[in-house]
C-alpha cells in the first residue's frame, strides 16, 4: 500500500492528539478515525476499515488485547499495533497471540515509530528492539520446553538407553556400556517404545534425533 489509513485507539485524548500530530506529518499516513474505547473502535472499524490500528494495550472496559483479537478475527487484513508503556513479557505474548502485528513501547522515539509504521507498510512485522529480544528468547525457551516435554515420561536410565539406541548400538552393546544385563536392556527398550508409542527402535531413534535428545541427557 502506498498510503496507510490509520485509526488511533487510546482513552487519553491528549495521547491521540500527539499521535495524530506526529503521524499526519507523513504524507503516506492518513488518520481516518480515533476511538477512546473498544466499542468506538469496533464502530469505526466497521464503517471505515482502516489499514492499521495503533492501540493502547490498556483501555477502559474491554482491554486492548481483547479488542485486538476481536478486530483481527473480524477483519484479518487489518493490522494492529499495540502501543504501551509496559515492556511486560506476558503482555507481549498475549498481544502477539491475539493477532497484533507489532508491539511498540511509548518511550520509543518519534522517528522510530514512524520507521516502524513504514516497515509495516512494506509488509514487515513491527516490534520494538527491546521487545524483539524478549520474543526471540521466549520462542527459544518455548521450543526447548516442548522438546523436554516429549521425553517427560522417560526415566534417566531410559534416556541413556534411548541415546545409545540412537547411536545404533545393539542390546548387547548397550548392556556392556551401562553394566546391565541384556534382559534388563531389553526391558528398558520395550518400556521406551511403549511410553513413546512406537513399534520399533528405528521409529524411536528417529523421534529422539528430531527432538534433540542430546540436550536432555542426565549430566555425567
Amino acid at each position: 500500500m502506498n498510503q496507510i489509513r490509520v485509526m488511533l485507539v487510546d482513552d487519553h485524548e491528549v495521547v491521540r492528539l500527539g499521535l495524530r500530530t506526529l503521524l499526519e506529518d507523513q504524507p503516506w499516513i492518513r488518520i481516518v478515525a480515533e476511538a477512546g474505547n473498544a466499542e468506538q473502535a469496533f464502530q469505526a472499524a466497521e464503517s471505515l476499515r482502516p489499514d492499521v490500528v495503533v492501540m493502547d494495550i490498556r483501555l477502559p472496559g474491554q482491554n486492548g488485547i481483547q479488542t485486538c483479537q476481536e478486530l483481527t478475527n473480524r477483519w484479518p487484513e487489518m493490522r494492529v499495533i499495540m502501543l504501551t508503556s509496559y515492556a511486560d513479557d506476558e503482555l507481549i505474548f498475549k498481544a502477539l497471540q491475539a493477532g497484533a502485528s507489532g508491539y511498540v513501547l511509548k518511550q520509543v522515539g518519534n522517528q522510530a515509530l514512524i520507521d516502524g509504521l513504514d516497515a509495516l507498510r512494506r509488509g514487515e512485522a513491527l516490534l520494538d528492539p527491546v521487545v524483539t529480544g524478549k520474543v526471540i528468547a521466549r520462542m527459544r525457551e518455548s521450543e526447548r520446553q516442548r522438546e523436554r516435554d516429549v521425553f517427560r515420561d522417560l526415566s534417566e536410565r531410559e534416556m541413556e538407553v534411548l541415546a545409545l539406541v540412537v547411536d545404533g548400538k545393539s542390546n548387547a552393546e548397550i548392556a556392556a556400556e551401562l553394566s546391565l544385563s541384556q534382559k534388563t536392556v531389553g526391558h528398558h527398550v520395550s518400556t521406551i517404545l511403549s511410553k513413546l508409542g512406537f513399534s520399533n527402535r528405528i521409529e524411536a531413534a528417529t523421534f529422539a534425533v528430531r527432538h534433540h535428545i542430546e540436550n536432555y541427557l542426565p549430566e555425567e
